[in-house]
């Protein structure tokens, strides 16, 4: 008898066996990977709270002010009455003004004014400026692949033992110069903190999150298959545990049965003819928008395990990805000429860590003559094929697969560089075939 897959059980059990790694183990290392919505943040909060209540002060190092902000909002609802010290910057609004209502937070630039406390939450940036402090016995390193390795080298002298937490799915770390001169060597500083950490400590231990309680039924097989193969995840929810449904009734147009492809599956694919345009391509950013302004006209309301009870599709729980900042200003346009505010309009970096009921996301290779390692990089089509709860609905031109074949990998190869995989072409083709299996031809 095949036994029944219990997905709270499966987490409980992850997530008990890293926190007694982190109390109780000798390693001065543990990797947590975690897929998309698997409850990242939580873990962390946990973690520090146990960390805390075992009377361990420790530091956590976030990668943004946002991270750092909510994590200090989220420890101070979980326990009232833990001491918390918010170390930020120099700068004129240098953190959320949220946190001055709460009592038990002490906020400082300077490290030396938050010592003794339970907890101290910064960013990585903050940190690298502190000196001359008795090292905290443990960290916690949130977001860790997002972190650059020279960034971790210039904190890993203020703490003993670290809990690295982090989506090995995501964008890798944001660089401003070039970083092929180093690239093969051990001390590559564009790499990832998680992977040159486990490069020169491979005997550190690797746990992973193997739920994730965002993507639904339809989506997270998929996406653990093209972007996880080695560290594959499942759904919280099962088919039919959440449901998405319109209040009017299709009139036939494009938009329309795409989106009731999307309610019905999961997942939709407008297909706009085959041509290669300007990278904001008015004709598709206009069926984003389109596809948008059909969704709220409809009054989309979702069923879900969160709410027995149909929950509007808002405005606010609508988001479009797109690759560049400048599609995601002419989407923002096109919306606004049809009358539409409130939805969350950005790059896969900037949606990074976020949640939505509805996503509509402009394929990052739509309409290109070429495919660039910026276009195919695996982490950017993953973020943006991941951030919904209910449905994704994908805008492209048609001929993205001839394109693929036509243009593999042309990146050098370089010695010592561990090849990613799976590589973009793989992922991108795998998503591809998926929804052509959902696709809508687009008729002007």
């Amino acid at each position: 008898m095949t036994a029944v897959f219990d997905p709270g059980a499966e987490a409980g059990r992850a997530t008990a066996q890293i926190l007694d790694d982190t109390l109780n183990g000798t390693a001065r290392g543990i990797v947590v990977d975690s897929p998309p919505g698997a409850g990242k943040s939580t873990l962390v909060v946990r973690a520090a709270l146990e960390l805390a209540s075992a009377g361990r002060p420790l530091m956590v190092v976030a990668q943004t002010n946002a991270q750092v902000d909510d994590l200090v909002v989220r420890l101070a609802e979980k326990d009232p009455g833990l001491p918390v010290g918010r170390l930020h910057s120099n700068d004129a609004d240098p953190y959320d003004k949220v946190l001055d209502g709460l009592a038990t937070v002490r906020k400082s630039a300077k490290a030396g004014d938050l010592a003794g406390l339970d907890v101290v939450i910064s960013t990585a940036a903050k940190w690298a400026h502190v000196k001359n402090v008795e090292p905290w016995g443990h960290a916690i390193v949130d977001e860790a692949y997002q972190m650059r390795s020279d960034a971790l080298l210039a904190v890993a002298g203020l703490f003993e033992r670290a809990l690295f937490v982090g989506d090995p799915g995501q964008l890798d770390p944001f660089s401003i110069v070039g970083a092929d001169q180093w690239a093969g060597l051990s001390y590559d500083p564009s790499a990832s903190a998680v992977s040159t950490l486990l490069a020169h400590n491979p005997e550190l231990p690797q746990r992973r999150l193997p739920v994730s309680w965002r993507l639904p039924a339809s989506a997270a097989r998929l996406v653990s298959d093209a972007f996880y193969p080695y560290t594959p995840f499942r759904s919280g929810t099962d088919h039919g545990d959440r449901r998405l449904a319109f209040g009017v009734p299709s009139d036939g147009s494009a938009p329309d049965r795409v989106l009731d492809e999307a309610a019905e599956s999961g997942w939709g694919l407008l297909e706009l003819p085959a041509r290669h345009t300007p990278r904001t391509d008015p004709e598709a950013v206009r069926a984003v928008a389109l596809v948008v302004r059909r969704l709220l006209d409809r009054g989309g309301a979702a069923t879900s395990e969160r709410s027995p009870d149909p929950a509007p599709v808002t405005a606010d729980r609508v988001a479009v990805g797109t690759a560049h900042r400048d599609q995601a200003a002419a989407v923002r346009a096109a919306l606004a000429e049809l009358g539409v505010t409130g939805v969350a309009v950005d790059t896969a970096n900037r949606l990074q860590g976020r949640e939505f009921d509805v996503t509509v996301v402009l394929h990052p290779l739509s309409g290109r003559p070429d495919a660039t390692a910026f276009h195919l990089e695996t982490g950017r089509l993953c973020v943006l094929a991941s951030r919904h709860r209910h449905a994704c609905i994908v805008v492209c031109r048609a001929g993205v697969a001839d394109l693929l074949d036509e243009h593999p990998s042309t990146e050098p190869v370089q010695l010592g560089v561990t090849v990613k995989f799976p590589d973009g072409w793989e992922a991108n083709h795998a998503v591809l075939a998926h929804l052509a299996e959902h696709r809508v031809p687009w008729r002007p």
